[in-house]
């Protein structure tokens, strides 16, 4: 859990060496940093990420794979239905990561 003026990509350096092994990652605009995808590239993951307005040369990305990741904005709108987790009503990581394996397997449930 990162404080909110932080960068997107300053988190994911915290969890890069955990990822499972998979064939791609989808990310936003976010995740564009030049480590990031070589730390991605060295563990043999496809980055699906693309650059920021600010670079000036242009990253290729598969537009099509990017367009589905809707999905898992809608997953994230599904828990912030629940007022608790997204005002984030609690300050402790335990109990707000608590609340939202509560949310989630109610949603699953539904």
């Amino acid at each position: 859990m990162t404080a909110g003026q932080v960068s997107d990509y300053v988190g994911a350096r915290a969890l890069c060496s955990r990822l499972p092994k998979v064939d791609w990652l989808l990310g936003d605009r976010g995740y564009d940093a030049d480590w990031f995808r070589e730390a991605l590239e060295d563990k043999g993951i496809s980055a699906c990420i693309p650059g920021r307005k600010q670079r000036t040369t242009p990253v290729k990305y598969d537009k099509r794979r990017y367009k589905r990741r809707n999905r898992i904005e809608i997953m994230f709108g599904r828990l912030k239905d629940w007022r608790r987790v997204a005002t984030r009503y609690d300050r402790c990581p335990k109990v707000f990561l608590s609340a939202i394996a509560l949310a989630a397997i109610v949603i699953y449930w539904l």
